[in-house]
């Protein structure tokens, strides 16, 4: 039976991708509900049901009162029949009733709906562009793509488990005591509005600030983890205390937020608990008087008494479903600064796979500025031929990793073209164009997995022969044999922590050099590739970066100049431009800006601050 309900909606159903989702809450709901439209359907009429049956019962126990007026033995002769019935409609129907109402709530709904905004948010994120990453913390993002989806299935919950019943169930009560006698719905009446009223004055105020405290929590997670993932950083620069205060700026705003937040509900169930009085005397009294008035039954009075006491007992359950139907609307609200936000890079209409053919890079008048005035890269233009090995120096600044980062397209060019063998790489998918590119970056950032999960990256459905000799060409097989983690995995299959930080930097490196080998793709992008490494180790494998360029076209960034020297040429970056170019004696024989790097240079390194600084 379980079974059967919770596989009522698929929460992975395939779907069309939207780049610009909605960005008002109720068309972002709904975008999400479409898979559920039947389910929901079902949720409403089962709670409507079950608060027909509810304020039915009320009734019917108003008339057993006024039936046991009399002699039991003709009241049970008259009624008995009826009272059997009721006794069964209370044992068997009254619980298949309220059965489906909650398998479809708690087996259908809430595990499905919640899995499947995460899980639509997730790939909406992921499709995000690198820059589009860079602009915020991946921790606030992480934490919005949590706390949303538990948020908008808790809203739908409330929906159907609190509203729908709460407004089928005074709908009713106002029909019983108006069968009863009209009068008395008059009290009940009264009250609803007042309790209109006192919702309406919360629900305005808690949207607000469940979101203001949404956010306060998301900045928390994202100062914290943003902590702990440098947490190298922190302890290396002694800044500890310095981090604390970072942190607890954002926790005590959190806490004010949350403060006046609950102010609310305290407003709130104070008024509530006079407004539930007021009910109890007004509806039960006004039964009584008109008892005494010979206009009502004793059994009309019972059903007053009890509608009004257990108004009075749901009445809370109802306000506080209802403000946190508007809280968790708040969080849904908040995480959607993240969640809606438009896919902004996108593959071409029409786009096709990028055809590889013998690897020519041309890049034609090529500028990027980050949408800035300055920085970047100003009208570049330079042909590579196929097969051809480039390196690039510069000083810091001087657009070597824009160039790289919009070949890769992680940004959208703002001026100019880029072109892979003939194929503008704007009108190419964005996927078919870096599996055809390799790239070994100065950050040797690994993912928290295992050695092989990470080297496999390169190539998924490598052997492990393959991925073995990959290592092996990367100096890596000896030590990756050597390793284990604190869960008793080890070799191949040890896991390397966040970013590998298990391992040393020459270590990633080489695991890292390991995965661009297995994925062997025909454009090979180096920046910085051997610059973890130490001498002796960078000495061992520089034959394997040679070995790996073989038939490849290349662009090296280096500030260790020995190691682009041999480069078929060297291309000079300054402020954004291309000012020299040509081999390494030809640049040195010019006596220009390599030269004097290449003067300049202490232990094979580019000296980026005295070049800076002249």
């Amino acid at each position: 039976m379980f079974r059967y309900f919770e596989n009522l909606v698929d929460p992975y159903t395939s779907y069309d991708d939207a780049d610009r989702p909605p960005t008002r809450i109720w068309p972002f709901m709904l975008d999400y509900a479409r898979p559920f439209k039947g389910v929901f359907w079902v949720a409403g009429l089962s709670s409507l049901l079950v608060a027909v049956v509810e304020v039915a019962l009320i009734g019917i126990m108003g008339w057993v009162v006024d039936i046991l007026v009399g002699d039991p033995a003709q009241v049970w002769e008259d009624h008995g029949g009826q009272l059997i019935g009721l006794a069964v409609f209370i044992l068997l129907l009254r619980p298949a009733v309220q059965t489906v109402n909650v398998l479809v709530l708690n087996n259908a709904i809430l595990p499905n709906f919640g899995t499947l905004i995460r899980w639509r948010a997730h790939r909406h994120v992921m499709r995000q562009s690198v820059g589009w990453f860079e602009n915020d913390f991946a921790g606030r993002i992480a934490n919005r793509i949590m706390q949303t989806p538990p948020a908008a299935g808790e809203a739908v919950f409330q929906v159907f488990d609190a509203i729908t019943y709460a407004l089928a169930y005074s709908i009713g009560a106002l029909i019983l005591l108006g069968q009863a006698d009209p009068r008395l719905m008059l009290p009940l009446f009264i009250w609803l509005v007042l309790y209109a009223a006192l919702m309406r004055w919360t629900i305005v105020r808690v949207g607000p600030a469940s979101q203001a405290a949404s956010d306060a929590r998301s900045q928390v997670t994202g100062r914290v983890v943003d902590s702990y993932t440098n947490i190298h950083s922190v302890k290396m620069f002694a800044h500890h205390d310095r981090e604390i205060d970072y942190a607890h700026e954002a926790i005590e705003y959190s806490r004010e937020t949350f403060q006046r937040e609950m102010r609310l509900y305290t407003v709130m169930e104070v008024a509530l608990v006079m407004l539930n009085g007021l009910l109890i005397v007004s509806l039960v009294g006004w039964a009584f008087v008109l008892w005494m008035q010979g206009t009502a039954s004793v059994g009309a009075v019972a059903a007053a008494t009890a509608l009004s006491l257990r108004f009075n007992a749901m009445t809370g359950w109802i306000m506080w479903a209802l403000t946190t139907f508007f809280r968790q609307l708040g969080v849904v609200a908040e995480g959607m600064e993240t969640i809606a936000q438009p896919i902004t890079l996108l593959d071409a209409p029409q786009a096709k796979p990028l055809q590889m053919g013998k690897g020519e890079i041309r890049i034609e008048h090529l500028s990027h500025h980050y949408g800035r005035e300055a920085g970047g890269l100003d009208n570049v233009s330079l042909t590579i031929r196929p097969g051809e090995k480039v390196g690039l120096v510069g000083r810091s600044g001087a657009g070597k990793s824009t160039l790289v980062k919009l070949l890769l397209r992680f940004y959208d060019v703002e001026k100019g073209r880029i072109l892979i063998d003939g194929q503008d790489i704007a009108h190419v998918t964005q996927d078919s164009l870096r599996l055809n590119i390799g790239m070994v970056q100065q950050d040797s950032a690994l993912l928290h997995r295992s050695v092989r999960d990470n080297i496999l990256y390169g190539r998924p459905d490598a052997s492990e022969e393959q991925l073995q000799a990959a290592a092996g060409q990367a100096q890596a097989h000896d030590f990756i044999l050597d390793l284990a983690d604190p869960e008793g995995r080890s070799g191949y299959d040890a896991h390397v922590g966040e970013r590998g930080v298990k391992l040393s930097g020459g270590q990633r490196q080489r695991v890292t050099l390991a995965r661009v080998i297995l994925k062997d793709a025909p454009i090979l992008l180096l920046d910085e590739a051997t610059s973890a490494l130490d001498s002796e180790v960078e000495a061992a494998i520089q034959d394997t970066l040679y070995g790996m360029m073989e038939g490849k076209t290349v662009i090296a960034i280096a500030h260790r100049l020995s190691t682009i020297a041999h480069m078929d040429r060297i291309l000079v970056m300054d402020q954004g431009r291309i000012v020299e170019e040509g081999p390494h004696d030809a640049l040195l024989a010019k006596g220009g800006l390599y030269a004097s790097f290449w003067a300049r240079q202490s232990g094979g390194f580019l000296d980026i601050d005295t070049d800076a600084a002249e």
